[in-house]
């Protein structure tokens, strides 16, 4: 029983010092202490459903340390209806965001900081619809109280887009929304089988709008069907997924990527450079963790650490 106990601890103990990790690396990029950014201050784009307490909540979850330097913009059901089409009650408008427009050249980038509490929607998810909708250069973080399923946050993206006098294309916002819907749709039929990612989906899509949109530029012409397919297919055999992604999935995203072909993204230089950044952005992400995690010395720590674990678990079986 007392070994039991011991082997535990030091589980936990374990459990412990990779939380301290991901949150080293993981720290907030959206300083609300300083007021230096594109609109003047971020803005906070807040679920109806939040009373005081949660909403309070919430804000310490998106690190909001100064209120005066923040935009408050409430986010209801009538908006979800707007930019989204669905129907729901303020009740549930629980998630929020925190966006902050960034210089040129930054991209979109997507921070989801209650990944615990937002249960189907990915960060590049997030980024890639955002994209889609038209956000450029932006930081956006996402955060909910309480467990939920994460597809309404893109509502306060795009209302806090409007309310600073950058509205987005109603016909971009569509087809955004049913990216998510379609890619989303395809994450949870497949999350739990061998041999597909989430992330490696993801970059597919990234890969799929490029070739589209360069090949509207090489050509002058949209993609037939065929060839909308054609590069779908090359682009999951490229990320290992052909073989888990079936052909009814494979003729749903022809459909969005027909729609998407068919608005103004298609003819976007600024779509495809974010969509470059996008790209960059995902392939650089664990090396820059790994970088981070090296200069702090965490991983030296690290190493000390679990040797430290290791010993005491051949110590506590020996005994």
């Amino acid at each position: 029983m007392k070994k039991t106990t011991r082997f535990l601890a030091l589980f936990l103990a374990v459990l412990m010092v990779l939380g301290i990790f991901a949150s080293a690396v993981m720290a907030a990029e959206i300083d609300t202490e300083v007021i230096d950014e594109k609109w003047g201050k971020p803005t906070f784009a807040y679920g109806a459903a939040l009373d005081e307490k949660s909403l309070e909540e919430t804000m310490k979850k998106l690190d909001i340390k100064n209120k005066d330097n923040v935009n408050f913009v409430k986010v209801d059901a009538g908006d979800l209806k707007k930019y989204l089409g669905g129907e729901t009650s303020d009740s549930n408008m629980i998630s929020s965001i925190l966006v902050k427009k960034e210089n040129k050249g930054h991209g979109v980038k997507v921070i989801i900081e209650t990944p615990e509490n937002i249960s189907q929607v990915k960060d590049v998810q997030y980024a890639n619809a955002a994209i889609t909708a038209g956000v450029s250069d932006a930081t956006i973080m996402v955060a909910a109280y309480k467990p939920v399923t994460g597809e309404a946050a893109l509502t306060g993206v795009y209302k806090a887009f409007e309310a600073n006098g950058d509205a987005l294309e109603e016909d971009r916002i569509e087809v955004a929304n049913e990216e998510l819907e379609t890619v989303n749709g395809i994450v949870q039929e497949h999350k739990d089988e061998e041999g597909f990612s989430s992330e490696e989906l993801n970059k597919a899509i990234v890969d799929i709008k490029e070739s589209l949109i360069e090949l509207k530029k090489k050509t002058g012409d949209l993609a037939t069907r065929e060839e909308i397919e054609e590069i779908i297919n090359k682009a999951l055999k490229d990320y290992d997924l052909d073989k888990v992604v079936s052909q009814i999935n494979i003729d749903k995203l022809v459909v969005f990527f027909n729609n998407f072909q068919n608005t103004s993204a298609i003819d976007s230089d600024a779509i495809l450079k974010q969509l470059n950044e996008l790209g960059d952005n995902l392939k650089e992400t664990i090396g820059n963790y790994y970088q981070q995690a090296q200069e702090s010395g965490f991983l030296d720590k690290l190493a000390d650490f679990f040797r430290s674990v290791g010993q005491a678990i051949m110590n506590l079986f020996s005994r």
